[in-house]
């Protein structure tokens, strides 16, 4: 099956839920045995949970991967899978990633012995050169947070080659709609459930999908360990979101290039950062290792006093933190996603005052472009 009936259909057992079409929500802290050795196959949802078990499935599927983890967020989910390394481990990330991803680096992952190191993953021999004998992981965002950067993921793989370096991507701003990084070589993906799978603004969630089983079985242990796992309503509305996510996406995207496009004739706006702009200095990559570019963009205007501006006048885009909903939401980093990183190294890296990242819903275009208009007036 293509993907667009896969997300319907990858795990239809109705005989085994009664009859239901959907999901039914297994509200339950534990489960009964009727004798010694045996039971239904489950004992405490920490550990796991018919509804839960079909999200991951069902993620794992969609991303080509052997196995699939749901936790309570995205943080979450990144947390669990830093486990897998210990003191004395390198781990090499994009320099530009969300800014809770470089938190949780910098004062957890560097606190428990890892030394993190940040380099522009775009650049192959960066990668090349920042490898060393103690590297043990690569951490990417393609496209990244909120700069539209992109790394070619088949790229990084060839470099790492037999070497004991686990490749890790983010594919939060695609989805497995539009790329499959386990296709192009990544060892694990990660999701911030809560954007585009669950895709309404209403829930957390976070996943891991890995490219085999052994990686799979270490982490179901750090799982349930650690314990931080997805609840079973919340798996229900994941499991829902995850219905629409091709019309969704196809949907969003198509908004963004209407917008990105609008962006780069008005007079205020002095650059437009999104992945499927002709001028995107890594178009050829995006278009090799996936099939769309998102409806993720972000664009800098003429100063701060018109950015602070344009967020107080939206009437239709929300100005809100977080992406990937139906409702169009309008972030700035500066102050929100991206406030921990010192503003040195902010403005360094594009992330000044000046930056709006616009997470493109499933509105009418023209509607978007007019709040726009008025917002930039």
């Amino acid at each position: 099956m293509k993907i667009e009936s896969l997300c319907l259909h990858a795990l239809r057992d109705v005989s085994q839920n009664k009859g239901a079409v959907s999901v039914p929500i297994y509200q339950t802290a534990t489960f009964s045995r009727s004798a010694v050795g045996e039971g239904s196959g489950y004992d405490y949802s920490r550990v796991q949970n018919p509804t839960r078990e079909h999200a991951e499935r069902l993620i794992a599927i969609l991303e080509n991967g052997t196995e699939g983890l749901a936790f309570s967020s995205g943080m979450a989910a990144i947390a669990a899978m830093m486990e897998l390394f210990s003191p004395g481990d390198e781990i090499i990330t994009s320099e530009d990633l969300y800014g809770g991803s470089l938190r949780y680096f910098d004062l957890i992952s560097e606190k428990n012995g890892l030394k993190i190191r940040r380099i522009n993953t775009s650049n192959l021999s960066a990668v090349e050169k920042s490898i060393t004998e103690k590297t043990r992981g690569i951490f990417i965002e393609s496209p990244t947070n909120p700069m539209m950067n992109i790394t070619d993921i088949a790229g990084v793989k060839r470099i790492i080659g037999e070497r004991p370096i686990i490749l890790m991507a983010d594919n939060t701003f695609l989805s497995p709609y539009f790329c499959r990084p386990i296709t192009l070589g990544a060892d694990i993906v990660i999701h911030s459930g809560t954007k585009y799978l669950g895709g309404h603004n209403d829930t957390l969630a976070g996943f891991l999908v890995t490219a085999n089983s052994e990686l799979g079985e270490k982490l179901k242990l750090i799982q349930k360990t650690t314990g931080a796992v997805l609840s079973p309503f919340d798996a229900f509305l994941i499991i829902r979101g995850i219905k629409t996510l091709p019309l969704r996406m196809e949907k969003s995207q198509d908004n963004a290039f209407k917008i990105a496009a609008w962006l780069k004739q008005h007079a205020r706006v002095k650059k437009v950062y999104y992945a499927g702009l002709p001028d995107h200095p890594d178009l050829e990559v995006s278009k090799r290792q996936g099939t769309g570019f998102g409806g993720m963009l972000s664009f800098s205007v003429d100063s701060s006093e018109t950015a602070e501006r344009v967020l107080s006048r939206l009437n239709l885009i929300l100005f809100a933190e977080s992406l990937g909903g139906t409702e169009s939401l309008m972030t700035y980093p500066f102050t929100q996603t991206h406030s921990y990183i010192p503003e040195e190294e902010r403005i360094a890296r594009g992330i000044d005052r000046k930056l709006l990242r616009l997470s493109v819903g499933i509105e009418d275009p023209d509607d978007l472009i007019e709040d726009l208009a008025n917002a930039l007036s």
